[in-house]
Parts: structure tokens; C-alpha cells; sequence
């Protein structure tokens, strides 16, 4: 620490420098128009403590009072800290660079991409008193926070940091549901201890996690806000490395690293690869695995009831947000989200089509901050020849001053950035001083409406002319999927332009897609010689494939050495399946070196599975050694497979797992334990397993003992199981009550879930009500749950009614879970009825999913009527999912079409598709038609 937060006591070592210091805060005071009263009070701070912070011949200020003024002044942070460290004598050597971060409390949440709320009207009875002051004053009128589920299981991963534990955790949900401000939130603790915070973001945020990770300092929180911006570029695999690294890394430890993302980034990076295929985000996936907190899009009824008491208390903007909304989604309104939406649908011709550009901007790849030269330029085309002869002679100024204001405080559909002189330098941003951003919410809202089409010309036209070479890149390969080789050609020859060695390689996927095997193979070896880890890649499978093994494994380890292990690990996969073991496991352990286990693991599986054991648990402790203990646990899970015999070899790999900290291996030595009576052995191995993640260790344990009558301990297990995070283990518990009889003690059990706020507790009480015969209770707890947005009785209801026949109350019901969010219940009533023969009515159910915005049961049906032979049914199915927009169900029937002989249609539906980015139809019509690209016959190329 620099000082003392909120004294002023350090000596005047260096007065120059202190003279320099007070000099800039007063020209910042100067040029806001404040006096120091003024001052003090936008800064948060007392009149006396501003006073002395700017008198010539006081102490230096404390570390506090001074980022508390810059932030106020909206000066630089750091360079006025550095004066400070020289005025107070504890300037660094030259080139000796602080270590990144600063201390928490001079941080402003909003700097840190908190969004701001909505400005509550002010009534009568003046402003709210609840907030005055302190933290929440000079964070720009935050609302009071509620504390949800999500917010316990953050907190046990702040509360293991403030022991001495590096963790990790990262929030998902959508935009504008709480994450930023959840993560906020939970390092309020870690001030008391004079924890630092680092948000790595200039010049880039990539290149920023990449420089200084490395020099990352114990009790420092790592903040990766929109962690996608980390992970998903050619960048990522190597940030997740660090990441591994920093949290592994004894004599760094403690820190915590912070994130946040939305669920199709987690959908990205966490699922598995087809066999075969290359895998983009291993290190990333290794690295998620464990630490994802999914937040809810809605508050349940237990937050809405602690939202309303807040507002009750005097938080007026957590009251204007309860009064204008009675869906749940408070942070959304908090946030500006139903405006933002309403202005959008609601804009002119002009305004929405900025807005279109910059929404197929980032869903397409391109970066944050859109130049205002590319939206000028791109808007052209988006408006259709009506809107262009009625457009006034200065419409595009009209149009960004409509999209520029804010709704709500600074929250505007676009919004006006000013890149940073470094961002420029760095070639991550166009010249020009005017770039704007789309609102996040905004950004997610257009993703789902305008997923199904394809960019115009001069959309191509003006990134080709304004977009710097990553989002080039990125566009180019939209471009290609979306068969537009043209622009993706253009769009990758032009980011080479500007010097990016992966758009080498994006060019060589466009001439192999054409069928010019030689010049893509020519234009990976340029990319590979230019610097490009996914080009050296590409390039050894390539090569090892053509048999020229020496030179794939050279190129694989350049790879490796460069950051990227994956060549090493496909050309161990290449060589295991070849029956090349040794090659393979040299490979897999060099993959291992370079920091990726996941071969060591595959390569295990493989030969236990092939009979080879003692091969399988030679690489299983290799792979231990280098930090990943999952293969002694599947090589344990093969074994048992096997049969009785093989128990003894099963438990021993258990035990190897379990002593070097497997969570799944303690999980079922604790079973192993309690099924031979050796209770408090396995109690301590399940809580060993709930400690290191696997709480569910401790739901097995209390299911055992309530199997076997011992009720007590079962519920103390199951209340140990929810404070480690199995938020289901009372329900668990009341089902095997409930089954042995004991139905009242089921119900007790179900309504403390209930008050947890367990979701599915209040549809299992239903259940339990229909047992008795209390349909009518059963109905009312299912409406009552469903007011609340709990849709899981009412869709568990519908299934027991349609079984009973009871088909109109289950329909009623099903729409009632629908309204509140759970549309699958008619996937299933539509199956059910098909399989009784009623095929009518399958199919209106299926329809009316598909009216909501769920196309799954006209797909389920459409596969239904074909496993039947009922081919023309299946059809009609799948041609009512893709008039609903399913590109899946286009792409299906156009081929269905073609090989009935309408050309012209499949050729339709299948540029409909890919201009959503489902290629695949376009792909088997080239095939079909004989063309290597589909360019000249399907029209893709034009």
C-alpha cells in the first residue's frame, strides 16, 4: 500500500514532483468549473481531506485521496500515482514497471464496465438517503444489490482467496443480467486485505493479458469482463495458458481471476470437437472447466421479495424498476434494455439501419469500436430504394444524432468512443478520432433477429475500406461460410495487406475450398515463414498426412514453442491411429511440455480400451505429473466396465487419482467407503470432493445413509451438499423419503428447497399433491410458481395430465409454462400424441412452438413420420420448420428438393441458410451438382 486510505501522513520526499501533482489536480479542478467543496463532494471524500490534498506544504496525499481526485477530474490514474510514489520517496528504477494493477478502492465500478442504471425520477419527499456518501455515492448512483444463489458460490471462491487460495470464476448469462456488477460486488472483501485490481485492456486486451500476466503480484484480482474478447481470437489458447500458469503458481498465489461472458461463448468453448476434427479451444476449455457460474435472466420470486424490500427501504431506482416491469428482468430495465429495444424497433428507416450495420458488424466478428467512415459507407445498401429517394440532405447526421442519445443516463443505442492514442499505434483501430459502439443489450437483441441474413454490398464494400486486419479476418471468414468467396477472398487479401500472416492462411482455406489444393498449400508455407501458429499447424497435418513425417513434427513443435501445442496433439492422435505408439506418446508428452495434457488422456483412453493397461496407466501418471489427473479416472471408469474381476485395479487408479486431489476419484472412494460401513472415512472423502468441486460427493453420501434409514444424517449431509453448491440435494433426499412412505417428511424436505429458491421443488410438491388426489393444490402451486416465472410445475403438470388423458388441462397448463419461459413442455405433448395417433394435433402443438420461437418439435416430428416411412409427412414437417426460420430445416429440405428435381428452390433455400451462416446445403449441392465450390451453378460465389 502507498499510504493509509483517507489520511494524509507520508513525508515530502521529492517536492517537485509533489508540486507537479497538485499543479495537474488543480488544472483539472480548473477546467470541471468546482470548487473544493464541489469537489470533494463528486469525489466522495470530506471538504478538509480535498483541502490538504491541494494546499503547497501539506503531507502527500494518501494513494486513496489521489485516485479518488483523478477519477473525479477524469485525469490519468497511474501517471499521477507514479508522481506520488517520487513525492513520497518510493520512485523505482529505470525500467523497473510497477506490478499491473491498483488498489481496489481507487477503482470506479463503471470504469470497469458496470453499466449504468436507470435515473429513478426524483419525488417529493427528496433523494434517497440510503445511498449517501461512501463507495455507492461515487459510483454514479448504483442501485442497492440483491444478493442471489449465484452470489454464494462467488463468494466461497473470494473467501478461499482471502485465505491464501488462487481461484477462478467465471459469470455467464446474458447481456445486461448482473454479471459485471456480481463480480463487483464479491471483491468489496478483498479492500479490507489491500487487494489490487488489474484490467488488462490497453492496447488491446489480448495483447494487454499477454505482455503482463506474467508479472501479476499476489492479492491481485485479474478482471476479464467479456472474457470472450480474451478467449476467442488467435490468442486465446495462449491467455489461457498464463491463466493455468498464474493459478498454479505457488509463489504468486494468492490471486483471483474474474470473468464474464455470455452463453454462446460458453457453448463455443466448451463443447467437444467431432473425433477427427481439430480442436480449437482446449486450453480454454481445460481452463473453464469447474470455475462457469451461470446467472438467471430473471430474478426468482426470494429476489424479487428482497428487491421490494430495498425499494421499500428508500432505493428508488430498485422501486421505478419494480413498478415497470413484472417479468423478473429487473437488471435489464436497470439497464436500460426495454428502451434501447423499443428505440430500435421504433427508429426510422435511417436510424435503423446504422443500427443494422453495426449489429451485422459484431455478430459477423468485427471489433468493439465501429469507425464512423464504415457505417457511413456500409448503410447504403440496407435501405431500400422507398427509403433512399425520401432520405433529406443531411440524413446520415439526423441519423446519428437519433442513435446517439442516451435513454437512460449514458446507456445509448450507439455510442460515441474516443480510441486512445495507443490503440491507433497499435494498428487495433482505423486513424479517424470518431468510432462508435453498439450497446451491448442492443448487440444481443439483433444477433436473434437478424441471425438469417446475409450483409449487402456495400457492407463488404465499406469494411474492405475502414476495418482494421482482425476484424477483416474475422469478416472474411463469415464471408467464406456464408459462401460469399468473393468478399472473402477481398476481405483476407486485404487484412494480408495490412500484415496479418493468419489471413495467409484464411486465403488458403478460400483456394481450397475452390479446389486449388497447390496455391493453398503454397500460401500456408508463406503464412507458416511469416509467423503464423495457425498456418504451422494446418500445414503439418497437411504434410504428416502426405507422409512426410519428419517435417510435420518439426513444424508441429515450432508451433508448440510458439504457444499452440495443438499440431502436436493431432499428429499424436494421426500416429496412435496408424498404430504408431511410440511416435504418438513422444508427441503426446512433448504436447504435455507445452502445456496441453489432453493427449496424454486421449491417448490413455485408447489403449486401455485396446487392451494395452499398463501402457494406458504409464500415460495416465504422465499426465498426472503434468497437472491433469482426469485419465487415471477414466482409465479406473474403463476398468470397472470390465466386470467384478477388475475392481481391485479400478480402485487402486481411484486412489492414485484421489491422492493427488481428483475430485471424481475422492467422490467414489467416498461411495466405496460408506457401502463398507466405514462412515466417517467416507464422510472425510466426500468432503475432500466437495472442496475440490465435486459436491455432489456429499448428495451420494446422504442418499446412502437415507437408504438406509439414517434420516438425520442424510438431512446434515444434504445441508452440507447446498452450502458447497448442490443447491438439489434436499430434493434428492425428499424423493427417496417420498418413495419409502414417508410423505410428509418429503414435503417438508420439498418446502425448505422451495425457500431456498430450488426451482424444480415447487413441481415436485405438485407431484406429491397428485399423489394424494389434490389435483386442485396440485393446479394452484403450479399457477402461483408460474406468476413467478417458474415454469417447472406447470410443465411437469402437463406431461401427468396429457398421460392421464386429460388433454385440454394439459394444454392450458403447457401454454402457462410456456408464458413463463419453458417452451419445451410442447415438444413433448406434440410427441406424445403423435405417438398415440394423433396427428393433428401433433402437429398444431409443434406449431404453436414454433410461433414462440421454438422450431425442435416440428423437427422431432419431422424425424418421427421418416423412421416410419412416412416420407411425404416428414417433408411437410421439415418445410414448416424452415418457413419458421430453421437453417437447419432449410439447409435439410433443400435437399430434399434437389434430389425431387427443383433445382431452383434448393438452390434457394440453400443461399437462405448460408446467409445465416449454415453452410452445409450449399456444400452437398456442389457435390451433388458436380461443382467443386457451387460458385457457377448455385450462385454462392457471386
Amino acid at each position: 500500500m502507498w499510504g493509509c486510505p483517507g489520511g494524509d501522513l507520508e513525508e515530502v520526499r521529492d517536492a517537485a514532483a509533489l508540486r507537479e501533482l497538485r499543479s495537474r489536480l488543480e488544472s483539472g479542478r480548473i477546467a470541471r468549473g468546482l470548487n473544493q467543496t464541489e469537489l470533494a463532494h463528486v469525489a466522495g471524500l470530506g471538504r478538509t481531506t480535498v483541502s490538504r490534498a491541494l494546499s503547497p506544504g501539506a503531507p502527500c496525499p494518501s494513494a486513496d485521496t489521489v485516485g479518488a481526485l483523478a477519477r473525479a477530474l477524469r485525469l490519468d490514474t497511474d501517471a499521477l500515482l507514479e508522481l506520488l510514489e517520487t513525492a513520497c520517496g518510493r520512485g523505482r528504477a529505470a525500467g523497473d514497471r510497477r506490478a499491473p494493477g491498483t488498489t481496489i478502492r481507487l477503482w470506479d465500478p463503471h470504469d470497469l464496465e458496470v453499466h449504468y442504471a436507470v435515473e429513478a425520477p426524483v419525488t417529493s419527499s427528496g433523494s434517497n438517503g440510503s445511498r449517501e456518501g461512501g463507495r455507492r455515492g461515487r459510483a454514479g448512483r448504483l442501485p442497492a444489490y440483491v444478493r442471489r444463489p449465484h452470489d454464494e458460490h462467488l463468494a466461497t471462491v473470494v473467501e478461499a482467496a482471502c485465505e491464501g487460495h488462487s481461484g477462478m470464476a467465471v459469470l455467464v448469462g446474458p447481456s445486461s443480467t448482473g454479471k459485471t456488477r456480481a463480480c463487483w460486488e464479491a471483491i468489496q472483501p478483498l479492500t479490507a486485505y489491500g487487494w489490487r485490481l488489474w484490467h488488462p485492456f490497453d492496447p488491446t486486451r489480448p495483447e494487454a493479458a499477454l505482455a503482463d500476466l506474467h508479472r501479476v503480484e499476489p492479492q491481485t484480482v485479474v478482471w476479464l469482463n467479456d472474457a470472450q474478447q480474451y478467449f476467442g481470437g488467435e490468442n486465446g489458447e495462449r491467455i489461457a495458458a498464463a491463466l493455468h500458469r498464474l493459478l498454479t503458481d505457488v509463489s504468486r498465489s494468492p490471486v483471483l481471476v474474474l470473468g464474464t461472458m455470455w452463453p454462446e461463448y460458453q457453448d463455443a468453448y466448451m463443447t467437444l470437437p467431432r473425433p477427427g476434427a481439430p480442436d480449437a479451444h482446449p486450453q480454454v476449455r481445460s481452463l473453464l472447466a469447474g470455475r462457469l457460474i451461470t446467472l438467471p435472466d430473471r430474478f426468482d420470486h426470494i429476489a424479487l421479495s428482497k428487491a421490494e424490500v430495498l425499494a421499500t427501504a428508500g432505493d428508488r431506482q430498485l422501486a421505478h424498476a419494480l413498478h415497470h416491469t413484472d417479468s423478473g428482468r429487473l437488471t435489464q430495465f436497470l439497464a436500460g434494455a426495454p428502451e434501447l429495444v423499443r428505440r430500435y424497433e421504433t427508429a426510422g428507416p435511417p436510424a435503423r439501419a446504422l443500427l443494422d450495420v453495426a449489429i451485422d458488424a459484431r455478430r459477423l466478428g468485427a471489433a468493439v469500436h465501429l469507425p464512423v467512415g464504415f457505417l457511413e459507407q456500409a448503410v447504403e445498401d440496407y435501405l431500400n430504394d422507398d427509403e433512399y429517394d425520401d432520405l433529406t440532405d443531411n440524413w446520415l447526421d439526423e441519423a446519428f444524432a437519433d442513435v446517439t442519445v442516451p435513454v437512460h443516463g449514458r446507456l445509448a443505442p450507439l455510442r460515441r468512443v474516443r480510441p486512445r492514442s495507443s490503440q491507433r499505434h497499435a494498428g487495433t483501430m482505423t486513424g479517424t478520432s470518431a468510432c462508435y459502439r453498439l450497446a451491448d443489450y442492443l448487440e444481443q437483441h439483433g444477433r436473434r433477429g437478424r441471425a438469417r441474413l446475409c450483409p449487402p454490398k456495400s457492407f463488404w464494400q465499406a469494411a474492405q475500406g475502414h476495418l482494421t486486419s482482425d476484424s477483416l479476418l474475422n469478416l472474411a471468414y463469415a464471408a467464406r461460410i456464408r459462401h460469399r468467396f468473393g468478399w472473402a477472398e477481398q476481405l483476407a487479401q486485404q487484412a494480408a495487406d495490412q500484415g496479418s500472416v493468419d489471413a495467409l492462411a484464411e486465403l488458403a482455406e478460400i483456394r481450397r475450398a475452390g479446389g486449388d489444393w497447390g496455391e493453398a498449400d503454397l500460401l500456408l508455407r508463406q503464412a507458416a515463414e511469416s509467423g503464423s501458429i495457425t498456418a504451422l499447424i494446418r500445414l503439418a497435418v497437411a504434410r504428416h498426412r502426405a507422409g512426410h513425417i519428419s517435417e510435420a513434427e518439426d513444424l508441429a513443435q515450432q508451433a508448440a514453442d510458439a504457444g499452440d501445442p495443438q499440431g502436436l496433439v493431432q499428429l499424436a492422435e494421426i500416429c496412435e491411429n496408424q498404430g504408431l505408439r511410440r511416435a504418438a506418446e513422444e508427441l503426446a508428452t512433448r504436447a504435455a511440455a507445452a502445456g496441453d495434457t489432453s493427449s496424454l488422456v486421449r491417448l490413455a483412453e485408447m489403449r486401455q480400451l485396446a487392451g494395452a493397461a499398463q501402457g494406458a496407466e504409464r500415460l495416465g501418471q504422465l499426465a498426472a505429473k503434468a497437472g491433469d489427473t482426469t485419465a487415471l479416472v477414466r482409465l479406473a471408469v474403463i476398468q470397472e466396465g470390465k466386470g467384478p474381476a477388475s475392481s481391485t485395479n479400478a480402485m487402486r487408479l481411484y486412489q492414485l487419482a484421489g491422492r493427488v486431489g481428483n475430485a471424481s476419484a475422492l467422490a467414489r472412494l467416498a461411495a466405496t467407503r460408506e457401502a463398507a460401513g466405514r462412515r466417517e472415512e467416507a464422510e472425510q472423502f466426500a468432503r475432500r470432493a466437495a472442496r475440490a468441486g465435486q459436491s455432489f460427493a456429499l448428495v451420494r453420501l446422504a442418499e446412502m445413509r437415507e437408504a438406509a434409514g439414517a434420516h438425520e444424517d442424510a438431512e446434515r449431509l444434504a445441508q452440507q451438499a447446498i452450502g458447497a453448491g448442490h443447491r438439489f440435494a434436499l430434493i434428492r433426499i425428499a424423493a427417496l423419503r417420498g418413495a419409502a412412505g414417508d410423505a410428509e417428511g418429503a414435503e417438508r424436505l420439498l418446502r425448505q428447497a422451495d425457500e431456498a429458491g430450488i426451482p424444480t421443488a415447487v413441481a415436485r410438491l405438485a407431484e406429491l399433491h397428485v399423489d394424494r388426489g389434490d389435483l386442485h393444490g396440485a393446479e394452484r402451486l403450479a399457477k402461483e410458481a408460474a406468476e413467478k416465472s417458474n415454469a417447472n410445475a406447470a410443465a411437469r403438470l402437463a406431461d401427468l395430465k396429457e398421460v392421464a388423458g386429460h388433454r385440454e388441462e394439459a394444454e392450458g397448463l403447457a401454454r402457462l409454462s410456456a408464458d413463463a419461459g419453458d417452451i419445451s413442455v410442447f415438444a413433448r405433448l406434440a410427441e406424445m400424441r403423435e405417438h398415440v395417433g394423433s396427428h393433428e394435433d401433433a402437429v398444431r402443438l409443434a406449431q404453436e412452438a414454433a410461433e414462440r420461437g421454438c422450431t425442435t418439435p416440428l423437427m422431432r416430428l419431422a424425424d418421427l413420420r421418416e423412421a416410419k416411412g412416412d416420407q411425404e409427412g416428414a417433408e411437410n414437417m421439415t418445410r414448416l420448420a424452415a418457413d419458421a426460420g430453421d437453417t437447419m430445416a432449410m439447409a435439410r429440405m433443400a435437399i430434399i428438393l434437389e434430389l425431387a428435381g427443383d433445382k431452383r428452390r434448393a438452390g434457394q433455400l440453400a443461399r437462405i441458410a448460408a446467409d445465416a451462416g449454415n453452410p452445409s446445403a450449399l456444400a452437398r449441392l456442389s457435390e451433388l451438382r458436380g461443382s467443386p465450390d457451387g460458385r457457377d451453378r448455385s450462385g454462392a460465389g457471386r
